[in-house]
């Protein structure tokens, strides 16, 4: 039962503690409880505290449709933090244009989107698969196999990456899909697929529960990830807490954030986390993304004195915060964010340790406008 009285700011969260996704999404929502604690212990925002209402989607694409739609209908509520998976954002957008309400979205995504009425703060592909593109053709090799899951965000991904891999020389030796079920994966068929492509490197987008079962099964089959490694950018602390001891290690991503980051900023969030969750919840990018995303809709409130889209939309891009993994701000062209790319392997303990970081703060492109291969240049301009 809330304490809050009639005058706080309700906010939908809507992130599964339940379901195939469920490992990461915890992380997102507790990071988004995190923020909003901090907001409201040091004053709320106006004067009033910030009132999360909390749903669990459970992982189902209508579910968070009908959620949305319980929010905005009944909750009263103009904000929803929210969604993990591509087909779940894409089920909620429609609810919240309808209703003239604004979605915070904090995952990494394949891109090629906008909506007025979403702000998109994980990373658009320009901030993580090109550099992570760069860094997989300059250090392992340029024969690729594509691994996903059957849905929006691992065909769209593989696409950018099939073609930034091309752009650089590569080959793309074969691609598949697995069931988003565990249940219903036949990983004896994938390992056989890969074995016979003999890749450098396999690009996973497999997502959820099914992302330790593939790296377990990898393994096993006798592959060696300091040579043969996984990239993925679907893999975060949250999936590699679900396999045994070493299964990861190796294994490569991009992200702006990884909870090993020295920087004050990132030292006090990984603190408070902590404090507040205890020593077993993991820290991942996606957690990074939900906890200051809740930090600049603060700030936006404060300038607009209103949570209705049509007043807080001209103050979203008026101000930046100082995130774990920098200094971020809404681009006001395309509602994604600022964000500062990163490359990572998994050590011997599971942690993710930065192998490559450029040190530079990246425009969001979703669109990949600018991100092209020069052949001569040898680089992505």
């Amino acid at each position: 039962m809330s304490t809050f009285t009639e005058r706080s700011w309700r906010v939908g969260v809507l992130f599964s503690t339940t379901g195939v996704t469920a490992a990461v999404e915890r992380t997102q929502q507790a990071a988004t409880l995190l923020a909003i604690e901090e907001i409201n212990a040091d004053g709320g925002v106006l004067g009033r505290p910030i009132e999360p209402v909390i749903y669990d989607p459970a992982s189902r694409p209508k579910r968070y449709r009908e959620l949305a739609k319980q929010l905005c209908d009944t909750d009263g509520v103009a904000v929803i933090f929210g969604c993990y998976m591509s087909s779940t954002r894409k089920a909620v957008l429609p609810v919240v244009e309808a209703h003239r309400a604004l979605l915070f979205y904090p995952t990494l995504y394949e891109g090629f989107e906008y909506s007025p009425n979403c702000v998109y703060t994980g990373a658009a592909p320009n901030q993580n698969s090109v550099q992570l593109v760069r860094y997989l053709t300059q250090n392992f090799g340029k024969r690729l196999f594509l691994i996903g899951s059957d849905y929006v965000y691992p065909y769209e991904s593989n696409r950018i990456i099939a073609d930034l891999f091309r752009q650089a020389g590569g080959e793309v030796l074969d691609e598949m899909y697995v069931p988003l079920r565990v249940a219903d994966i036949d990983m004896d068929k994938v390992i056989r697929r890969i074995k016979a492509a003999k890749p450098d490197v396999v690009y996973s987008t497999v997502v959820g529960d099914g992302i330790a079962h593939f790296y377990t099964a990898y393994r096993e089959a006798g592959f060696d990830q300091r040579t043969h490694p996984i990239a993925s950018q679907s893999t975060q602390e949250a999936e590699i807490a679900q396999m045994p001891a070493g299964t990861a290690e190796g294994s490569i991503t991009a992200a702006p954030y990884f909870s090993t980051l020295q920087s004050a900023a990132n030292l006090k969030f990984v603190a408070a986390y902590r404090k507040r969750f205890g020593p077993d919840l993991p820290i991942t990018a996606c957690a990074e993304s939900a906890y200051f995303q809740v930090k600049l809709y603060a700030q936006t409130l404060e300038r607009a004195g209103d949570d209705r889209l049509d007043m807080m939309l001209p103050h979203l891009h008026e101000h930046e915060f100082d995130a774990p993994q920098g200094k971020v701000r809404i681009d006001q062209e395309n509602h994604h964010t600022y964000l500062w790319p990163r490359v990572a392997r998994v050590d011997a303990s599971g942690a993710f340790q930065v192998v490559d970081q450029p040190g530079i703060r990246v425009k969001p492109d979703p669109y990949m406008y600018e991100s092209r291969f020069d052949p001569l240049a040898g680089r992505w301009a």
